[in-house]
């Protein structure tokens, strides 16, 4: 065989090295790689040894070098700080793309950014007196919304100084606040919150409280978005408006009225600080829940209002020593019975408001305090001991406008309003409806009724002395309360008539027509009951109860507009001359003595009910009608309490400081009426039989009362005035002379077409009057030719119009009630009204046997 250059034996590859550094690692040359179809290149020799040995002995001196260096001070120091750079590089890179991603997909659930808008802020109703002051405000945010630039310059600057001291700078969020807020949470002294004022206006307009990272991102895009759409001034003037504050107030307005009783426009330093304070918890740091944590959160307030150059040092002194505020727990004041009823109102009237509205009144604020604290008087002084706890009031012009009302003795521990919602019985203070309808029905104020034990059906009334007077003129009865007179008076005429002219004078409530109601058993309104006078007053017209005079927009525009200058007819001008001068009596010398008024005349009624539970008194002047309740809530009895005492007294007392500015004028037809015919002579009284003659003469014998079963037999009612029934037990003297000179004459009515006759005296009565002319008691009669002006002259002291003016003249036409009204002459109406002679009822005188016998 012939032998081989080179060996078959294969060679395999080996790893092992001939030295020991070459044992910790394998690495190739880059001329020992095989890249793609290149061809080998020509090597350099491998058998450069000390090349080779020089490689290997640097790389194992690096090696151990680094071994040796990793526990000691050099270039490792800072490995730990850079590997930490490291990952935080790299966390914040995935954390910012996950945020991205949840950003992305909390934003693809809101709905597209074209179609957001501010919601609509819930609407507010201002309610103003008639000088336009504000009574309050009602609705969901309790105050209007203000332009920045009618605030108060300090409440922009204490929220920004305290919220988001960098509000016009950020863009929506503040990394800084943010920063800061996790700071201070982290030692404990959470100064500022970390959202701004944007993010806080985003959150009350859109998002609901919960706090969740959806919340707080979806929080984020709207706060860009206003920015983005809105002024830096729009945001905080939405922000101050809507925020809450606190004990149900959102907004400045609200807030300010509720904690300080002013507006926001007028708000000082420290008051500023105080609301801008509440902002971080508004329940815990309210005023009216815990002033003294209210007055160090608002020192906080004023701290970084100095931080920040809003103030001096100076101004920050003068504010750190103001009382801190001191507000109730609840609205305050008689006014807001008055604003409740208003947003009754102008429900009824307009419906649910969809805008701002402003609610023009008829309230006068002076005569809201006037009724408050003769109430509160009357009770601090004689509540306690006679068991009153609680009162009402409510006063009506002619047109039955209400100019004030008091629904009771506290708004702050009491909100029920008395006045207008509980309906109670009124006694006695009803009978000038059963009185009305006699005289409706032929009667006159000098008919002869006899005051005595009567019995109808089961029911037996008494008077509330338990005594009688026997026969007693009308005028009489009505001035002393007679209740067995009254109870006679409408079995006579009919319980459904009294139930209708009740009705027709204002009085709302379900009555029930039964014999009892003369004595006020069915249960009426103090506010229904107080304008059904008025019709006395105002000379017969309907005096419809109402509290709104004017309803309008924010643009101004009138969307309600109260019209009662045309009310229509319900009584007779002789039917309410001549109620005026029988109710005349009974504040002069009846059960009302304790309402009597100075240089004014006045006329009203008294009530109290079974056991004292309701004592009342409603009367009247030329000007207002007021109705004032005296009682408990209970029902429970008060201590011989009657409305001629506390009622009586608080009416008097309300009504001295309601006049004062008011010419003295006299009632509506006081001192004169429609003639009656000439009285005539009663018919001879039937023979006395022997009877009678025992029955008058025996020891122990007494006259049986009459008993009636019902309706049918009780006697008819008297036959018209000319009938022998009305019988005048004597004439009454006219007004005297030195009465009328202590009235100022009543102006603004046109005497020229009225010539009167030489030597006459001016009449002090105005219209509707008879006037003596000096010469020997001759009257002139000018009533039907004054005609009332109504100019500008008409306008009384204290802002006030006289009531003439919401109406015709007096004799004027107007559209009468269904059925007859006033159905025949009524006698004057100074019949039982003069000061000087006062009916003495005499006992009945029976006949005896000597009488008999000596003719008589």
């Amino acid at each position: 065989m012939v032998a081989r250059g080179k060996s078959d034996k294969r060679v395999e590859p080996s790893f092992e090295a001939s030295h020991d550094e070459d044992q910790d690692e394998f690495r190739l040359e880059a001329d020992d790689r095989i890249v793609g179809h290149r061809k080998a290149s020509k090597r350099a020799p491998k058998s450069d040894a000390k090349v080779d040995t020089a490689r290997r002995q640097k790389r194992g001196a690096a090696k151990s070098g680094s071994r040796r260096g990793s526990g000691s001070a050099g270039g490792g120091l800072f490995a730990p700080l850079r590997r930490l750079i490291y990952w935080c590089v790299v966390l914040g890179i995935w954390s910012a793309i996950g945020i991205g991603g949840l950003v992305l997909y909390y934003g693809a659930q809101m709905p597209a950014a074209s179609s957001w808008s501010i919601p609509d802020r819930p609407p507010n109703m201002k309610i103003t007196a008639i000088d336009g002051s504000v009574i309050a405000n009602r609705g969901a945010t309790g105050g209007e919304a203000l332009a920045l630039e009618e605030m108060s310059p300090y409440l922009p600057q204490a929220v920004i100084s305290i919220e988001d001291r960098r509000f016009y700078s950020h863009f929506g969020i503040d990394p800084l606040g943010l920063a800061r807020a996790f700071v201070n949470n982290l030692t404990g002294q959470p100064i500022q919150g970390g959202s701004t004022i944007t993010q806080q206006l985003a959150k009350n307009l859109f998002l609901s409280p919960d706090r969740t990272f959806e919340r707080k991102i979806q929080e984020v895009l709207l706060s860009f978005w206003l920015e983005h759409k809105f002024t830096k001034d729009q945001i905080l003037a939405m922000y101050l408006n809507r925020v809450f504050f606190g004990s149900g107030a959102y907004g400045v307005e609200a807030a300010s009225r509720r904690y300080f009783n002013k507006s926001a426009r007028d708000v000082n330093l420290g008051e500023a600080a105080t609301l801008a304070g509440l902002l971080k918890a508004p329940s815990r740091l309210s005023p009216a829940r815990d002033p003294k944590a209210a007055e160090e959160r608002a020192q906080v307030v004023l701290g970084t209002m100095r931080e920040e150059g809003y103030i001096t040092d100076s101004d920050f002194n003068k504010a750190m020593a103001q009382p801190p505020s001191n507000a109730k727990s609840y609205w305050s004041g008689p006014q807001h019975y008055a604003a409740d009823m208003v947003v009754d109102e102008v429900k009824s009237l307009i419906g649910e408001p969809k805008v701002d509205v402003t609610v023009e009144t008829t309230i006068d604020l002076k005569l809201e305090e006037a009724a408050d604290k003769s109430l509160n008087d009357i009770l601090k002084k004689e509540g306690g001991k006679l068991n009153a706890s609680q009162a009402a009031l409510v006063s009506v012009d002619a047109t039955g406008a209400i100019r004030a009302v008091v629904g009771g003795r506290d708004y702050v521990q009491s909100q029920f309003n008395r006045a207008f919602k509980a309906k109670r019985q009124p006694g006695s203070a009803f009978k000038p409806f059963v009185y009305a309808s006699a005289l409706e029905a032929g009667y006159g104020p000098d008919t002869i009724v006899n005051d005595a034990p009567v019995k109808i059906g089961n029911w037996t009334p008494e008077n509330y002395e338990k005594e009688y007077k026997g026969p007693v003129p009308l005028s009489y009865a009505l001035t002393h309360s007679l209740n067995t007179v009254a109870a006679q008076l409408v079995m006579a005429v009919g319980p459904e008539k009294v139930v209708s002219m009740a009705h027709r004078l204002g009085v709302d409530s379900d009555i029930q027509p039964n014999a009892s109601i003369a004595l006020g058993t069915s249960e009426v309104s103090l506010v229904e009951l107080t304008s059904s006078y008025a019709a006395f007053m105002n000379g017969g017209y309907k005096a419809t109860p109402h509290i709104v005079k004017r309803i309008t927009d924010p643009d101004g525009k009138v969307l309600y507009e109260a019209d009662y200058s045309n009310p229509p007819r319900v009584l007779s001008e002789p039917i309410a001359a001549t109620m005026n001068g029988m109710m005349s009596g009974v504040i002069r010398e009846g059960t009302g003595r304790a309402a009597r008024l100075d240089g004014w005349q006045a006329a009203g009624k008294s009530g109290t009910t079974q056991n004292s539970r309701d004592a009342l008194f409603v009367g009247f002047t030329s000007i207002l009608t007021t109705g004032v309740w005296f009682g408990n809530d209970d029902g429970s009895y008060m201590k011989r309490v009657t409305g001629g005492t506390l009622p009586a007294k608080a009416w008097k007392e309300y009504m001295t400081v309601a006049m004062k500015g008011y010419t003295p004028t006299p009632l509506f037809g006081f001192g004169n009426g429609a003639q009656l015919p000439p009285a005539t002579d009663q018919p001879q009284s039937p023979s006395t039989s022997i009877g009678d003659i025992i029955s008058g003469i025996l020891p122990g014998a007494s006259q049986e009362q009459p008993e009636y079963s019902g309706s049918d037999s009780f006697p008819p009612a008297p036959p018209a005035p000319a009938g022998s029934d009305i019988v005048r037990s004597r004439p009454l003297p006219p007004v005297q002379p030195q009465a009328e000179a202590a009235l100022p004459p009543a102006r603004n009515f046109d005497r020229s077409a009225s010539p009167q006759p030489p030597g006459a005296i001016p009449c002090a009565y105005g219209d509707n009057a008879i006037c003596n002319n000096g010469n020997g008691g001759t009257v002139y009669d000018n009533r039907q030719q004054r005609q009332y002006r109504g100019d500008t002259d008409a306008e009384q002291a204290g802002g006030y119009r006289d009531y003439r003016q919401y109406k015709g003249p007096y004799d004027s036409q107007a559209p009468l009630p269904p059925g007859s009204v006033g159905g025949g002459p009524v006698p004057p109406g100074d019949v039982g009204a003069d000061g000087g002679h006062v009916y003495q009822p005499q006992q009945a005188r029976r006949t005896t046997l000597l009488d008999v016998i000596m003719g008589q």
